[in-house]
């Protein structure tokens, strides 16, 4: 037998897996995939093997208007989307609606003239960029910029581009809307032309909505005159197709009934866990933390062991909630959609660049219960949208009202804090609303959002369990019939009073599916991802530290003086840690009482617990007039000892009053003006010596 020699022995090698790979095509390999497996189960990313050229989808897909958002809460999302459809049904642009993370933006110097991008961005914490924005927002920011066609930022390179942008901010931060407002001046600093205002929304007065349609309706007369655009009668056009199908049950084991991806849908999750891939995550623990029997704050913990999810100190975890069933119900029966609630129904996109925003085929009971954020704010200009599809002409001309009248709107519907279907049950004396076609209410509903709550856990101390302090909202609100029931805080105390004994829990009257779909959140399971912060203790833990955390603010302290506590047990030298805590009553609402005497036999003379009952004495004091009856120690700890401040909880009030009266202290134990001891602290915010994790 003739011996084979290298180049046979590579030729033969080279068919043999050319064999293997054909028969194998379709099982190992090329196998067909889900469409919304890599999009829910990793990172919002463009998918694998997607183009990162914007103006190549913009060509492809015969685009002349993209609406790039920045988005942390789904808000900028929201508006992005109706903006596009806005610009379509109304002046017949060819829309699509981008995420900011899912391209490159080294081509923007080739965007055509003929074209335009909207920039709608939200900022996110002190300053920062929301997660989807932080690439594009390094890029544009950055020293070295550089374009496609060689050019630098001394050069005017986006001299073609035209866009259009708004901002959401937050009057209460001291960064307000710096997000739009440094990516504005550096579009104008490369040579970029903006139609319109630099529009800006203030969640903080409570104005969003209105800023922002305020803001559009110049913004659009300005952009069709400079594209040359005519107005037209704007026409509901479907931006996704409902088909309801006959063919599947609701139990068949290709539908989604409320499963975020595949995975969860086949019963093999995985990693990594991020905001649109949750790890349902077992509550090992949950107590109630008040003594009073009408108000509910609840700490639970969360085991994360087994899942790869990892924490430090400070972050933050996400809880995905569950519409509660009467909400549901409400909006199912409002809409005419009741009898047909388990109907099985695909929903796609009717343009290539249409995004739908959960997996599909589905049920319409799972996409209101899972995926809608039906108890949300409503949108004057989304109710305007609706009032065509009236089921009688007294209804019509309400909504019609409503829609175009800020100030009866705000009457009747912001401050009773009504949400969609309350307001169309109240507006048509409970008469369906059945003509309104359910594309219109995926389009304009916004997704629900995870919730967000500082971890009062230690990392280093219980690396595999989170802990979550949540007071639980039920408000009257004066005025309104209806009582504001936070979704979340619901929710959670549902699971817990399930896994204290209570077979069918229904706090402040509400139920929730708390099983999950296909029970399989059975067993008191709650779906989580975690989200970083820099809200950070020192990493020198000799360095002391100053805490302001009245009520929930508490949180993420418990982590910081439950880490240092155990730093102090260990041996390590551990800096002077002062808390001050706020409450109501100290019978009533002190929270984690007893563990702040353990911490504090650990820590010994270094710790301090200062407190401020606002309701037990004569007159109201809080934790900012503590402050300043501690002035002097504070200040030496602050300016000889180089100390870290930290201010978690309401940032309307209690944030701005503590940084006053931090900024009174400097100025008198300093001897220096009121306005030299506002640079002081803005000084330390710099240099992460002040920091904030405030709400509003």
């Amino acid at each position: 037998m003739a011996q084979l020699d290298a180049f046979d022995l590579a030729i033969l090698a080279a068919m043999l897996v050319g064999t293997v790979a054909y028969l194998t095509k379709g099982t190992y390999w090329a196998v067909p995939k889900d469409p919304y497996a890599a999009a829910y189960a990793t990172a919002n990313g463009a998918k694998k093997g997607k183009s990162r050229n914007i103006l190549e989808k913009m060509d492809e897909s015969g685009k002349n208007c993209v609406v790039f958002y920045g988005s942390q809460t789904g808000t900028a999302e929201d508006y992005a989307s109706r903006l596009a459809k806005e610009g379509s049904s109304r002046f017949g642009l060819k829309t699509m609606v981008a995420d900011l993370e899912d391209y490159d933006y080294d081509n923007l110097d080739s965007f055509p003239e003929d074209r335009v991008a909207f920039f709608i961005l939200a900022t996110y914490g002190e300053g920062e960029p929301t997660d989807n924005a932080v690439d594009f927002y390094e890029f544009m920011m950055g020293d070295d910029i550089s374009f496609s066609q060689g050019a630098g930022s001394d050069d005017q390179p986006l001299s073609n581009l035209k866009y259009v942008t708004f901002g959401l901010g937050n009057n209460t931060y001291e960064h307000y809307n710096s997000m739009v407002r440094r990516i504005n001046a550096v579009l104008e600093k490369l040579g970029a032309t903006r139609i319109g205002e630099a529009g800006e929304g203030d969640d903080g007065a409570g104005t969003m909505e209105e800023d922002f349609l305020a803001w559009k309706e110049p913004m659009w007369s300005a952009l069709a005159e400079k594209m040359k655009l005519r107005e037209r009668e704007a026409v509901y056009e479907p931006v996704f197709a409902i088909t309801e199908r006959d063919d599947l049950q609701p139990d068949a084991d290709t539908v989604y009934l409320g499963e975020p991806n595949k995975n969860h849908l086949e019963g093999r999750s995985k990693g990594p866990y991020n905001a649109h891939n949750p790890y349902i995550a077992p509550i090992a623990e949950s107590r109630e933390l008040f003594s009073v029997k009408d108000r509910n704050c609840l700490h639970l913990e969360i085991d994360v062991s087994g899942s790869n999810i990892e924490y430090q100190t400070g972050d933050h975890v996400a809880i995905w909630p569950t519409n509660a069933g009467v909400s549901v119900d409400r909006f199912l029966t409002i809409f005419g959609l009741m009898d047909r609630r388990h109907t099985v129904i695909d929903v796609t996109g009717l343009d290539s660049t249409a995004k739908v925003p959960f997996p599909t085929p589905t049920t319409y009971d799972a996409v209101v219960r899972y995926h809608m954020e039906i108890c949300g704010p409503v949108s004057r200009q989304f109710v305007s949208s609706l009032a065509q599809f009236a089921p009688d002409e007294t209804s019509k001309a309400e909504v019609t009202r409503l829609g175009s009248d800020k100030d009866y709107f705000h009457e009747k519907v912001s401050s009773r804090y009504l949400n969609i279907a309350q307001l169309f049950e109240t507006v048509s004396n409970s008469q369906a609303w059945s003509q309104v076609p359910f594309s219109l209410l995926v389009e304009g509903i916004p997704k629900i959002q995870p919730r967000y709550y500082s971890i009062s856990s230690s990392a280093l101390v219980q690396k595999d369990r989170i802990g979550v302090t949540a007071a639980v909202e039920s408000l009257r609100v004066p005025g309104s019939p209806n009582v504001l029931k936070g979704v979340t805080t619901n929710y959670l105390l549902a699971l817990k009073q399930k896994q204290h004994g209570d077979p069918s829990p229904d706090p402040h009257g509400l139920t929730y599916a708390i099983n999950g779909p296909r029970n399989k959140y059975d067993g008191i399971h709650v779906p989580v991802h975690v989200r970083h912060s820099n809200f950070k203790l020192p990493s020198d833990p000799s360095k002391p530290i100053i805490m302001i955390g009245p009520g929930t603010g508490v949180a993420p302290f418990r982590g910081f003086v439950q880490e240092r506590a155990a730093q102090a047990k260990a041996g390590e030298k551990v800096g002077r840690t002062i808390l001050f805590f706020g409450c109501r009553k100290q019978s009533d609402d002190f929270i984690y009482q007893d563990e702040w005497k353990q911490f504090g036999e650990a820590l010994g003379s270094s710790f301090s617990l200062i407190t401020a009952f606002s309701r037990d004495g004569a007159q109201k004091v809080y934790v900012q007039h503590r402050l300043r009856e501690h002035a002097k120690e504070i200040n030496e700890l602050l300016d000889q000892q180089r100390g870290y401040f930290y201010v978690c909880g309401d940032a309307a009030n209690m944030a701005r009053d503590v940084q006053s009266a931090l900024t009174h202290i400097f100025a008198e134990q300093r001897g220096v003006p009121e306005s030299k001891a506002e640079e002081i602290v803005k000084k330390m915010r710099a240099s992460n010596h002040y920091q904030e994790d405030v709400w509003s």
